[in-house]
């Protein structure tokens, strides 16, 4: 399934990988978990326990980028690199009621 796909269906879990101060000045995502890049190790066990599609997302796609890999090398079976959250923000805001 490709990111389109799975935000269309709405069947998904959101992580934010930035810093809680980001979130602050910039903005967010309803519904999203925040999880900084720097405590996804230590977290890797709440996020591989999610039983749906995981997108993470960060301010550009490249911190997300690096938490998807890391997730994927720890057994991540189902996850999706989001990219920017404000694209993303757009993407699941035009997509509502499609589904």
């Amino acid at each position: 399934m490709s990111l389109a796909e799975v935000i269309k269906s709405g069947n998904y879990e959101l992580i934010d990988v930035r810093e809680p101060m980001e979130l602050e000045m910039d903005g967010n995502i309803d519904g999203a978990k925040n999880i900084p890049l720097g405590e996804v190790e230590d977290r890797q066990d709440e996020i591989l326990s999610i039983e749906k599609p995981v997108v993470i997302f960060c301010r550009s796609g490249n911190r997300s980028g690096k938490a998807l890999e890391y997730l994927n090398s720890q057994g991540l079976k189902d996850g999706y690199n989001g990219g920017g959250w404000a694209d993303l923000k757009a993407t699941i805001e035009a997509n509502k009621g499609t589904f």
